[in-house]
């Protein structure tokens, strides 16, 4: 058997997901552990500047004036697409289990890669024009804790992010 890998998302992982994840078993063995954080950790000002950046200019002040999500209502998110990523990776390695992460998203990726000794980590997001371009994405983070390197995937698509 192969070093699990470890796959940390914030969006329900897709078919096109499931074929970039094939890509690297390369028709190996290796379980997949995936892992969705119950709470995202964005921040708004960040936030406001991504939607600034993509010029949805109507969504970033919408943005503005929202309040706290309900925790529970996180966590019921999370399961969800936790619950879709599982169903798309069925099949693939040598297994596929999952866990909803909390506290923090990048915190719950070092822990478990350390604890299953994995060899690769993988990072899906959508993209992140402030954190991606200033190397502040959950990526870059978690490659920074572990001293390995950290695939970063935008979700449903191949492209790579830059960690």
């Amino acid at each position: 058997m192969s070093d699990p890998i470890v796959i940390l998302t914030e969006e329900p992982l897709g078919h096109d997901d499931r074929a970039n994840i094939a890509k690297l078993l390369d028709d190996g063995d290796a379980p997949i552990v995936v892992l969705v954080p119950a709470n995202t950790e964005r921040h708004l000002l960040v936030d406001f500047l991504e939607n600034l950046s993509l010029l949805d200019i109507a969504k970033a002040f919408k943005e503005l004036g929202a309040k706290s999500p309900d925790p529970q209502v996180e966590r019921a998110e999370a399961s969800e697409a936790l619950a879709t990523s599982l169903a798309a990776l069925a099949g693939l390695g040598s297994g596929v289990t999952g866990e909803i992460v909390d506290g923090g998203a990048v915190t719950g990726l070092v822990s478990k890669v350390r604890s299953l000794d994995a060899a690769q980590a993988v990072v899906v997001t959508r993209p992140h024009a402030i954190a991606d371009t200033f190397h502040t994405d959950w990526a870059n983070k978690a490659q920074d804790q572990l001293g390995l390197p950290v695939l970063h995937l935008y979700a449903g698509s191949g492209f790579i992010g830059d960690s």
